[in-house]
């Protein structure tokens, strides 16, 4: 079996795991054993943490809102479920912006719901 010289490419691998794990601490950001399961934790934790803030800004658009229907003596859910009634189809991401940023259209809303 013929010998397979592994320098430039053993070299390329290292280099690209020690750059992914560039401003880490300790031994492993320098040490490649350290900074492959670095890596392997990191992108585990990305994932789960990109839908927890999926969930956070969810729970977010929320508090907004009932922040918005309590200036009018309503609470988030029964705002919900005159929304619902009424037959009026804005999603809660919409709904917290209008209130946060348009207070005079979520009045509006609020108007047709009670009418």
């Amino acid at each position: 079996m013929t010998r397979v010289k592994r320098g430039v490419i053993k070299l390329k691998r290292r280099k690209k795991i020690l750059s992914q794990t560039k401003g880490y601490r300790f031994g492993r950001s320098t040490k490649e054993a350290a900074a492959k399961e670095a890596i392997l934790h990191a992108g585990t934790y990305a994932f789960a943490h990109r839908k927890d803030k999926k969930n956070d800004k969810r729970r977010l658009w929320t508090v907004k809102i009932n922040a918005a229907t309590r200036a009018f003596d309503m609470s988030y859910s029964k705002f919900i479920d005159a929304l619902k009634k009424k037959d009026i189809l804005v999603d809660r991401k919409i709904l917290s912006d209008i209130a946060s940023k348009n207070p005079e259209t979520f009045e509006r809303i609020m108007k047709a719901i009670k009418a």
